[in-house]
C-alpha cells in the first residue's frame, strides 16, 4: 500500500513525487515516457533551466528523485483504477502488475491533435507552434505566419508583430471581418485569405506556405491552432467531473470531484481559468501544490485532525 500513486512522469508528476518524497510519503510514480513536449528542441520559461531539451529535463528530474528512498519510479502506466471500500485505490498496471494507494494523483497530460494544412506534423515543435510564450521569443526578427480568422488569432498576430520582422495572418479561406482586417493592416500585419494547400520545409524547418491559388508565402515559423485531448481515460472511468473543453475540473488544491483523486498539469484546470496552461513551470507548480495537499490530507487522516483542504470540486 503506497501513500500515493502518481500516474504520469512529466513535470507535474515529478514535482508531486518530489514534494511527497521529501515528506517521507511512500510514492509510486508511473511514467509512460510520452512527454507532450518531446518534439520540441528546448523547454522555455523555466527559471534556471530555460533552453533545456525536454529529455534532459526529464533526466535531471529522475536524478533528483533518486535521492529520496520513499519514491519508486516504474516505467508504464495505469490500465485501470478502482475505488476501494476504505477510500483507497487499487490500480491495474500496464505491465500486468497491481498496486494499492491511499491517494491517487493523475498527471497523465494531454496529447495534441495537429490541424491541417498538410505538412504541419513534420514541423511541429521546431517551426510550427501553438504557444507564443513557449516559442514566440525565438521568432524575434523572423517572418512569421498565424493561421486562422478567429479573434484569438487576430490577437496573436498583433502580439507577435511587436517583435517578429514580418507577420501575416492567413485565414485559410475563412472570412475576416472588416474591423479586424483594418486593425491588423494599420499595425503592419498583412492578410492572406486564400485556402492553404500545404506547408513546405526542409527537415523540421518551415520554408513556405503554399496556397490553393496565388503566390507562396516564405516564412520561418507558423502558429496554428492545435486540439489537445486527454492522453488517458482514467479520469473518465473514475467519474471525475470535466469542463466543457475536456479538462479535468479541479479546485485550487488539485482536488477532483472524486474523493482522494487529484489531478495536476495541463490535463486539469480550475473553472475560473479560461484555458489549460501548457507551460512546464505551471505544470510543476500544480504538482507541487497537489503533493503538499495530499500529504496534509494524509496527516489529517492519520491523526484524526480537521482537514483544512476538504473542499473537493462540486
Amino acid at each position: 500500500m503506497f501513500d500515493a500513486v502518481i500516474v504520469g512522469g512529466g513535470p507535474a508528476g515529478m514535482a508531486a513525487a518530489l514534494t511527497l518524497g521529501r515528506a517521507h510519503r511512500s510514492v509510486l510514480l508511473l511514467d509512460a515516457e510520452e512527454g507532450r513536449n518531446a518534439p520540441a528542441e528546448k523547454v522555455h520559461n523555466l527559471l534556471t533551466r530555460d533552453g533545456t531539451p525536454p529529455d534532459q529535463l526529464r533526466k535531471l528530474g529522475r536524478e533528483e528523485l533518486a535521492a529520496y528512498p520513499a519514491v519508486r519510479i516504474r516505467t508504464g502506466t495505469c490500465a485501470a483504477a478502482y475505488v476501494l471500500d476504505d477510500g483507497g485505490f487499487r490500480l491495474d498496471l500496464s505491465d500486468g502488475g497491481t498496486a494499492q494507494a491511499r491517494r491517487l494523483l493523475l498527471a497523465t497530460g494531454l496529447a495534441d491533435e495537429l490541424p491541417k494544412p498538410r505538412g504541419i506534423e513534420a514541423l511541429w515543435g521546431r517551426s510550427a507552434f501553438h504557444c507564443p510564450y513557449c516559442h514566440g521569443y525565438e521568432c524575434t526578427g523572423k517572418p512569421v505566419a498565424v493561421i486562422g480568422a478567429e479573434p484569438a488569432r487576430v490577437r496573436l498576430a498583433l502580439q507577435l508583430s511587436r517583435f517578429a520582422a514580418d507577420v501575416v495572418l492567413c485565414t485559410d479561406g475563412e472570412p475576416l471581418d472588416p474591423a479586424s482586417r483594418l486593425k491588423l493592416e494599420s499595425n503592419g500585419v498583412a492578410v492572406r485569405c486564400e485556402a492553404i494547400a500545404r506547408v513546405e520545409g526542409t527537415g523540421a524547418q518551415l520554408e513556405q506556405i503554399v496556397f490553393e491559388s496565388g503566390p507562396a508565402l516564405a516564412r520561418d515559423a507558423v502558429f496554428v491552432v492545435n486540439v489537445p485531448r486527454q492522453r488517458s481515460d482514467l479520469a473518465v472511468r473514475l467519474g471525475c467531473a470535466f469542463l466543457a473543453d475536456g479538462s479535468v475540473e479541479v479546485n485550487e488544491f488539485g482536488q477532483t470531484s472524486v474523493r482522494g483523486v487529484y489531478a495536476a498539469g495541463d490535463m486539469a484546470r480550475r473553472a475560473t481559468v479560461p484555458m489549460p496552461l501548457a507551460a512546464v513551470v505551471t505544470a510543476a507548480a500544480s504538482g507541487t501544490v497537489a503533493g503538499a495537499v495530499i500529504d496534509q490530507d494524509l496527516v489529517c487522516a492519520d491523526f484524526d485532525l480537521p482537514n483544512p483542504f476538504a473542499s473537493a470540486v462540486g
